[in-house]
């Protein structure tokens, strides 16, 4: 005998646990499956890496009911800085232009899958397999039927009337129903990190393109920095086992003194680029949201903001579907949320790709152009508060959790 759901979510991430959060205040039985314990240290979604949490992002959690707890450690960003290291230009973004708290927030992973994960476990209709996998996924008349296969236990047959994939950029999902891929290799490795400077970071975050890619370094509690530095893959590596010294010394000369010198470096580790994007985002009764769908480089930070979209549009149309009794993984649900999606998911990847391209562009014309467009880009408010809002997740359509609405 099948289990039966309502809807099933493979992936207990930080995109898949926003998922059944912002689901779980309605009247329906939700499955998470994840692969990893998520107290763990080897889950990949709440390692020591932080996340920006832009403002669109922090209403949807407030929506969501957990924002108060996650706000706990989270670091505001007041203010960015935007330049291109060697060149004329830059553009500098404001909250108080705009009338927001803050431009997003700098949150620690563990912390983030700390408080999702203490939400869940106190919903009676959100049912929580961890470490568990999808062995099989049968795509069937009405439903969908999976094989999971717990530690310990004997495998386990679900029934769902929705699947949403939350797997990540290596879907297992996406690999088993057989929904393709298209890759983009960027040749280049993101090198994570902790620092601390010897002057206060003031709450600004800042963006500076470099010759190997953009630097990205976000404040944080204690004034500290986290750092996503774009490099070739090779000197990624070669920087990622260097000792503190020598790394430190290599960051100050690729990022400047704008906050003093560097004193300290915590663990570091890199992982190679990719643009993925999946070639069908659906079948019948299945959806792929977040990463599984959409994969992108991590300049602008976008990436987990644009994953937790997904999940409120997502939320919204589903519902929409209980409160008219209809079936959440019927066609007309999959393609309002598709639909909705669209643009925004080709938007941002569009944005982060031609960004990429742009700033690591050797050629002198392309340089020039650069510096002038920051130079526009800084005194034109028109087009620097389209960017901004693009940037805060605040632009077209949003959901209700975003506009601090309830579900139902």
């Amino acid at each position: 005998m099948s289990r039966r759901f309502d809807i099933v979510i493979v992936g207990g991430g930080m995109v898949g646990a926003s998922l059944a959060a912002a689901l779980a205040p309605l009247p329906i039985s939700i499955a998470v499956i994840e692969a990893w314990p998520p107290s763990g240290k080897t889950q990949p979604s709440y390692d020591d890496r932080s996340t920006a949490v832009a403002e669109g992002s922090r209403r949807i959690f407030e929506g969501i009911g957990c924002w108060p707890e996650i706000e706990v450690s989270a670091t505001p960003i007041n203010r960015i800085h935007v330049s291109d290291r060697g060149r004329f230009g830059f553009a500098r973004l404001d909250h108080r232009d705009y009338g927001v708290p803050a431009l997003g927030y700098v949150v620690e992973n563990r912390q983030l899958g700390r408080v999702l994960w203490q939400t869940l476990s106190g919903r009676d209709n959100v049912t929580l397999m961890s470490p568990a996998r999808v062995d099989a996924v049968q795509l069937e008349t009405g439903s969908v039927k999976l094989i999971i296969n717990e530690d310990g236990k004997q495998p386990t047959s679900l029934e769902a009337s929705l699947l949403v994939a939350a797997d990540g950029a290596r879907s297992a999902v996406r690999e088993m129903l057989k929904l393709g891929e298209s890759t983009w290799e960027y040749g280049q490795a993101a090198l994570i990190a902790n620092v601390s400077p010897s002057e206060p970071h003031r709450n600004e975050a800042y963006e500076r393109f470099t010759e190997t890619g953009p630097l990205a370094l976000l404040p944080m509690s204690r004034n500290r920095c986290s750092l996503v530095w774009t490099l070739p893959p090779d000197l990624a590596t070669e920087l990622a086992q260097a000792d503190e010294a020598d790394f430190l010394d290599r960051l100050q000369d690729a990022f400047g003194f704008r906050i003093g010198r560097f004193t300290r470096a915590g663990d570091r580790a890199s992982y190679p680029l990719k643009l993925i994007r999946a070639q069908r985002q659906s079948a019948p009764r299945v959806l792929l949201i977040g990463n599984a769908a959409h994969s992108i480089h991590p300049v602008a930070g976008q990436g987990f903001n644009l994953g937790l979209r997904d999940v409120a549009a997502l939320a919204d149309v589903v519902a929409d579907a209980v409160a008219s009794d209809t079936d959440p993984g019927v066609a007309s649900v999959l393609e309002s949320y598709s639909d909705w999606r669209r643009d925004d998911q080709q938007r941002v990847a569009r944005i982060t790709d031609s960004l990429v391209r742009l700033f690591t562009n050797p050629l002198s014309p392309v340089k020039a152009i650069r510096g002038l467009g920051l130079m526009g880009l800084d005194i034109a408010p028109g087009p620097k508060s389209v960017l901004a809002h693009q940037a805060m997740g605040l632009r077209g359509r949003l959901p209700r959790l975003a506009r601090g609405l309830p579900l139902s």
